[in-house]
Protein backbone atom coordinates (compact mmCIF):
# COMPACT_ATOMS: atom_id res chain seq x y z
CA UNK A 1 0.00 0.00 0.00
CA UNK A 2 2.21 3.18 -1.12
CA UNK A 3 0.49 6.79 1.03
CA UNK A 4 -0.48 9.38 -1.93
CA UNK A 5 -0.72 12.42 -1.67
CA UNK A 6 -3.07 14.31 -4.75
CA UNK A 7 -2.77 17.87 -5.15
CA UNK A 8 -5.87 19.17 -6.63
CA UNK A 9 -7.46 15.74 -5.15
CA UNK A 10 -10.79 17.69 -5.19
CA UNK A 11 -10.54 18.40 -8.89
CA UNK A 12 -12.18 16.70 -11.80
CA UNK A 13 -9.55 14.26 -12.79
CA UNK A 14 -8.24 14.41 -9.28
CA UNK A 15 -11.26 13.58 -7.63
CA UNK A 16 -11.90 10.44 -9.80
CA UNK A 17 -8.08 9.31 -9.38
CA UNK A 18 -8.53 9.69 -5.44
CA UNK A 19 -11.27 6.92 -5.81
CA UNK A 20 -9.18 4.64 -8.06
CA UNK A 21 -6.25 5.17 -5.88
CA UNK A 22 -8.16 3.87 -2.81
CA UNK A 23 -9.89 1.47 -4.93
CA UNK A 24 -6.73 -0.42 -5.49
CA UNK A 25 -5.43 -0.60 -1.77
CA UNK A 26 -3.53 2.97 -1.83
CA UNK A 27 -4.13 5.15 1.30
CA UNK A 28 -4.57 8.65 0.04
CA UNK A 29 -4.08 12.92 0.83
CA UNK A 30 -6.72 14.79 -1.09
CA UNK A 31 -4.93 18.11 -0.66
CA UNK A 32 -7.41 20.95 -2.22
CA UNK A 33 -9.15 24.53 -1.16
CA UNK A 34 -12.27 22.53 -0.93
CA UNK A 35 -15.22 25.09 0.01
CA UNK A 36 -18.85 24.64 1.06
CA UNK A 37 -19.95 21.67 -0.61
CA UNK A 38 -18.80 17.79 0.53
CA UNK A 39 -16.35 16.69 -1.03
CA UNK A 40 -16.64 15.21 -4.52
CA UNK A 41 -14.79 11.75 -3.71
CA UNK A 42 -16.33 9.24 -2.57
CA UNK A 43 -16.30 8.51 1.55
CA UNK A 44 -13.35 6.03 1.73
CA UNK A 45 -11.48 5.23 5.35
CA UNK A 46 -8.21 5.18 3.84
CA UNK A 47 -8.93 9.00 2.46
CA UNK A 48 -7.37 12.10 4.72
CA UNK A 49 -9.11 15.38 3.35
CA UNK A 50 -6.43 18.08 3.70
CA UNK A 51 -7.27 21.80 2.96
CA UNK A 52 -4.78 23.70 1.79
CA UNK A 53 -3.37 26.44 -1.22
CA UNK A 54 -1.25 25.75 -3.77
CA UNK A 55 0.20 28.77 -3.89
CA UNK A 56 1.41 28.62 -0.14
CA UNK A 57 4.69 26.61 -0.13
CA UNK A 58 4.26 25.68 4.14
CA UNK A 59 0.86 24.13 3.22
CA UNK A 60 2.83 21.89 0.91
CA UNK A 61 5.28 21.47 2.78
CA UNK A 62 3.36 20.05 5.67
CA UNK A 63 1.17 17.81 3.11
CA UNK A 64 4.22 16.14 1.97
CA UNK A 65 4.95 14.81 5.59
CA UNK A 66 4.87 10.93 5.22
CA UNK A 67 4.32 10.84 1.85
CA UNK A 68 5.55 8.20 -0.76
CA UNK A 69 3.98 9.30 -4.08
CA UNK A 70 2.92 13.26 -4.99
CA UNK A 71 0.05 13.14 -7.43
CA UNK A 72 0.54 16.95 -8.88
CA UNK A 73 -3.04 17.21 -10.64
CA UNK A 74 -3.34 21.08 -10.09
CA UNK A 75 -3.89 23.92 -12.34
CA UNK A 76 -4.43 27.71 -11.51
CA UNK A 77 -5.35 28.47 -15.28
CA UNK A 78 -7.43 27.51 -18.20
CA UNK A 79 -6.55 27.36 -21.59
CA UNK A 80 -8.28 30.15 -21.93
CA UNK A 81 -7.16 32.33 -18.60
CA UNK A 82 -3.42 31.18 -19.46
CA UNK A 83 -3.65 33.09 -22.71
CA UNK A 84 -5.50 36.03 -21.41
CA UNK A 85 -3.20 36.70 -18.57
CA UNK A 86 -0.14 34.39 -19.71
CA UNK A 87 2.06 36.09 -16.71
CA UNK A 88 -0.76 34.33 -13.92
CA UNK A 89 0.58 30.67 -15.40
CA UNK A 90 4.16 31.72 -14.72
CA UNK A 91 4.04 33.22 -11.68
CA UNK A 92 1.64 30.77 -10.45
CA UNK A 93 1.68 27.20 -12.00
CA UNK A 94 5.49 27.11 -13.16
CA UNK A 95 6.65 29.14 -10.14
CA UNK A 96 4.67 26.84 -7.47
CA UNK A 97 5.18 23.96 -8.99
CA UNK A 98 9.37 24.41 -9.02
CA UNK A 99 8.56 24.70 -5.22
CA UNK A 100 7.02 21.83 -4.57
CA UNK A 101 9.69 19.61 -6.57
CA UNK A 102 12.05 21.39 -3.88
CA UNK A 103 9.67 20.58 -1.12
CA UNK A 104 9.49 16.69 -2.29
CA UNK A 105 13.35 16.48 -2.19
CA UNK A 106 13.49 17.62 0.95
CA UNK A 107 10.88 15.08 1.72
CA UNK A 108 12.38 12.53 -0.03
CA UNK A 109 9.90 11.41 -2.36
CA UNK A 110 9.72 8.54 -4.20
CA UNK A 111 8.31 9.78 -7.25
CA UNK A 112 6.19 12.93 -8.69
CA UNK A 113 3.31 11.99 -11.05
CA UNK A 114 2.32 15.04 -13.11
CA UNK A 115 -0.58 15.41 -15.00
CA UNK A 116 0.21 17.24 -18.61
CA UNK A 117 -1.62 18.44 -21.59
CA UNK A 118 -2.02 15.78 -24.41
CA UNK A 119 -3.57 17.77 -27.15
CA UNK A 120 -1.66 21.65 -27.37
CA UNK A 121 1.53 20.64 -26.00
CA UNK A 122 2.18 19.16 -29.54
CA UNK A 123 0.95 22.42 -31.32
CA UNK A 124 1.97 23.01 -34.64
CA UNK A 125 3.51 19.45 -35.23
CA UNK A 126 -0.26 18.16 -34.47
CA UNK A 127 -0.37 17.17 -38.11
CA UNK A 128 -0.92 13.47 -39.85
CA UNK A 129 -0.71 10.44 -37.87
CA UNK A 130 -1.52 10.02 -34.60
CA UNK A 131 1.48 11.68 -32.39
CA UNK A 132 3.96 9.78 -30.40
CA UNK A 133 5.52 11.20 -27.33
CA UNK A 134 8.63 11.07 -29.71
CA UNK A 135 7.11 13.63 -31.63
CA UNK A 136 8.88 17.29 -30.90
CA UNK A 137 6.46 19.30 -28.58
CA UNK A 138 5.90 23.21 -30.85
CA UNK A 139 3.33 24.95 -27.93
CA UNK A 140 1.73 27.84 -29.14
CA UNK A 141 -0.58 28.68 -26.31
CA UNK A 142 0.52 29.85 -23.07
CA UNK A 143 -1.47 27.06 -21.71
CA UNK A 144 0.42 24.29 -22.79
CA UNK A 145 3.95 26.18 -22.85
CA UNK A 146 3.42 26.17 -19.15
CA UNK A 147 2.63 22.66 -19.20
CA UNK A 148 5.91 21.75 -20.96
CA UNK A 149 8.39 23.66 -18.92
CA UNK A 150 7.19 21.84 -15.71
CA UNK A 151 7.61 18.45 -17.83
CA UNK A 152 11.14 20.50 -18.55
CA UNK A 153 11.41 21.51 -14.91
CA UNK A 154 11.40 17.72 -13.64
CA UNK A 155 13.40 16.14 -16.13
CA UNK A 156 16.07 19.31 -14.40
CA UNK A 157 15.04 17.83 -10.64
CA UNK A 158 15.70 14.20 -11.38
CA UNK A 159 19.21 15.08 -13.60
CA UNK A 160 20.23 16.87 -10.81
CA UNK A 161 18.24 15.64 -7.18
CA UNK A 162 18.22 12.31 -7.89
CA UNK A 163 13.57 13.30 -7.90
CA UNK A 164 11.45 10.54 -10.08
CA UNK A 165 8.93 11.85 -12.04
CA UNK A 166 6.31 10.56 -14.42
CA UNK A 167 4.21 12.78 -16.83
CA UNK A 168 1.18 11.75 -18.53
CA UNK A 169 0.33 13.79 -21.52
CA UNK A 170 -3.59 13.53 -21.16
CA UNK A 171 -5.98 14.42 -24.29
CA UNK A 172 -9.19 15.55 -23.74
CA UNK A 173 -10.94 13.77 -20.79
CA UNK A 174 -15.00 14.73 -19.97
CA UNK A 175 -17.00 12.92 -18.03
CA UNK A 176 -18.78 13.36 -14.41
CA UNK A 177 -17.42 16.13 -11.81
CA UNK A 178 -16.12 18.38 -14.69
CA UNK A 179 -16.78 21.82 -14.10
CA UNK A 180 -20.26 23.02 -15.63
CA UNK A 181 -19.61 26.67 -15.50
CA UNK A 182 -15.68 27.10 -16.81
CA UNK A 183 -15.01 26.96 -20.39
CA UNK A 184 -12.88 24.24 -20.82
CA UNK A 185 -14.37 21.13 -21.76
CA UNK A 186 -16.39 21.06 -25.15
CA UNK A 187 -18.70 17.64 -24.15
CA UNK A 188 -19.28 19.49 -20.94
CA UNK A 189 -20.23 22.39 -22.64
CA UNK A 190 -22.35 21.05 -25.25
CA UNK A 191 -24.07 19.01 -22.72
CA UNK A 192 -24.96 22.05 -20.57
CA UNK A 193 -25.96 23.97 -23.23
CA UNK A 194 -28.63 21.28 -24.70
CA UNK A 195 -29.83 20.86 -20.91
CA UNK A 196 -31.08 24.45 -21.62
CA UNK A 197 -32.68 23.96 -24.32
CA UNK A 198 -29.79 26.15 -26.04
CA UNK A 199 -28.01 25.79 -29.21
CA UNK A 200 -24.39 24.96 -29.07
CA UNK A 201 -21.53 27.29 -30.56
CA UNK A 202 -19.32 25.14 -33.03
CA UNK A 203 -16.33 26.16 -34.41
CA UNK A 204 -15.72 25.95 -38.20
CA UNK A 205 -17.71 23.37 -40.16
CA UNK A 206 -17.15 20.87 -37.51
CA UNK A 207 -14.29 18.61 -38.99
CA UNK A 208 -11.71 19.85 -36.41
CA UNK A 209 -10.74 16.11 -34.81
CA UNK A 210 -10.23 15.66 -31.23
CA UNK A 211 -8.71 12.25 -29.09
CA UNK A 212 -11.41 12.05 -25.85
CA UNK A 213 -11.03 9.95 -22.96
CA UNK A 214 -13.48 9.15 -20.50
CA UNK A 215 -12.02 10.24 -17.05
CA UNK A 216 -12.34 7.42 -14.89
CA UNK A 217 -10.34 5.24 -17.77
CA UNK A 218 -7.70 8.09 -17.36
CA UNK A 219 -8.06 7.43 -13.28
CA UNK A 220 -7.63 3.70 -13.96
CA UNK A 221 -5.01 3.77 -16.36
CA UNK A 222 -2.71 5.54 -13.98
CA UNK A 223 -3.42 4.09 -10.99
CA UNK A 224 -2.32 0.87 -12.94
CA UNK A 225 0.96 1.84 -13.72
CA UNK A 226 2.60 4.78 -11.88
CA UNK A 227 4.73 2.53 -9.48
CA UNK A 228 5.98 0.11 -11.97
CA UNK A 229 6.33 2.98 -15.38
CA UNK A 230 9.69 2.12 -17.05
CA UNK A 231 9.38 5.51 -19.35
CA UNK A 232 8.91 9.11 -17.81
CA UNK A 233 7.04 10.21 -20.03
CA UNK A 234 3.62 8.69 -21.70
CA UNK A 235 0.42 9.04 -23.46
CA UNK A 236 -2.99 8.70 -22.26
CA UNK A 237 -6.11 8.99 -24.59
CA UNK A 238 -8.38 6.70 -26.43
CA UNK A 239 -5.85 6.11 -29.34
CA UNK A 240 -8.95 7.52 -31.82
CA UNK A 241 -10.06 10.63 -33.10
CA UNK A 242 -13.44 12.24 -33.33
CA UNK A 243 -14.95 14.87 -35.07
CA UNK A 244 -16.95 17.92 -33.98
CA UNK A 245 -19.87 16.33 -35.79
CA UNK A 246 -19.17 13.03 -34.73
CA UNK A 247 -19.62 14.17 -31.34
CA UNK A 248 -22.43 15.46 -32.04
CA UNK A 249 -24.07 12.12 -33.45
CA UNK A 250 -23.48 11.03 -30.28
CA UNK A 251 -24.31 13.28 -28.32
CA UNK A 252 -28.30 13.21 -30.16
CA UNK A 253 -27.85 9.55 -30.00
CA UNK A 254 -27.78 9.70 -25.83
CA UNK A 255 -30.29 12.73 -25.52
CA UNK A 256 -32.36 11.24 -28.57
CA UNK A 257 -33.51 14.48 -30.44
CA UNK A 258 -31.85 16.99 -32.66
CA UNK A 259 -29.10 19.65 -31.17
CA UNK A 260 -28.82 22.80 -32.53
CA UNK A 261 -26.08 24.50 -33.93
CA UNK A 262 -24.18 27.74 -34.32
CA UNK A 263 -21.46 28.26 -36.25
CA UNK A 264 -18.24 30.84 -35.57
CA UNK A 265 -15.05 31.34 -37.13
CA UNK A 266 -11.73 29.30 -35.63
CA UNK A 267 -9.38 30.91 -33.40
CA UNK A 268 -6.02 31.03 -34.83
CA UNK A 269 -4.39 29.26 -31.96
CA UNK A 270 -6.55 26.27 -32.78
CA UNK A 271 -5.23 22.92 -33.88
CA UNK A 272 -7.23 21.22 -36.44
CA UNK A 273 -6.57 17.42 -35.55
CA UNK A 274 -4.71 16.19 -32.29
CA UNK A 275 -4.62 12.11 -32.36
CA UNK A 276 -2.64 10.40 -29.21
CA UNK A 277 -0.36 7.53 -30.20
CA UNK A 278 -0.63 5.60 -27.03
CA UNK A 279 1.16 2.57 -28.26
CA UNK A 280 4.17 2.92 -25.27
CA UNK A 281 1.56 2.82 -23.10
CA UNK A 282 -0.10 -0.79 -24.19
CA UNK A 283 3.27 -1.90 -24.80
CA UNK A 284 4.06 -1.58 -21.50
CA UNK A 285 0.71 -2.38 -19.96
CA UNK A 286 -1.24 -4.16 -22.39
CA UNK A 287 -4.27 -3.65 -24.09
CA UNK A 288 -7.13 -1.57 -21.78
CA UNK A 289 -10.80 -1.67 -22.11
CA UNK A 290 -11.92 1.69 -22.75
CA UNK A 291 -15.41 3.47 -22.22
CA UNK A 292 -17.20 3.84 -25.84
CA UNK A 293 -17.86 7.30 -26.66
CA UNK A 294 -21.58 7.11 -26.17
CA UNK A 295 -20.91 5.26 -23.11
CA UNK A 296 -19.15 8.23 -21.76
CA UNK A 297 -21.48 10.69 -22.87
CA UNK A 298 -24.43 9.10 -21.20
CA UNK A 299 -22.97 8.89 -18.10
CA UNK A 300 -21.77 12.81 -18.57
CA UNK A 301 -25.64 13.82 -19.61
CA UNK A 302 -26.65 12.02 -16.45
CA UNK A 303 -24.20 14.08 -14.34
CA UNK A 304 -25.43 17.12 -16.06
CA UNK A 305 -29.23 16.82 -15.56
CA UNK A 306 -28.81 15.42 -11.71
CA UNK A 307 -26.61 18.58 -11.24
CA UNK A 308 -29.53 21.01 -12.41
CA UNK A 309 -31.80 19.17 -9.52
CA UNK A 310 -28.95 20.07 -6.48
CA UNK A 311 -29.21 23.53 -4.66
CA UNK A 312 -27.66 26.50 -5.83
Amino acid sequence: MAKCLVLGGNGFIGSHLVDSLIEAGHSVRAFDRYGDRPAKFLAHTNVETYKGDFLNRADLSNALQNMDYVFHFISTTTPITAENDPLIDIETNIKMSIQLFEECVNHKIKKVIFASTGGAIYGASSVGKPLAETVLPLPFSPYAIGKLTIEHYLRYFNKKFGLNSLTFRISNPYGERQSLLSKQGVIPIFLQHIAGNEPITVLGDGSMVRDYIYVKDVARLITASFEQAREQLYNLGSGRGETVNELIQAMEAVVDRPIRRNQQEVPVTFVDKVVLDIGLYTSEFGDQPMTSLEEGIRKTWEYVLASQQEPK
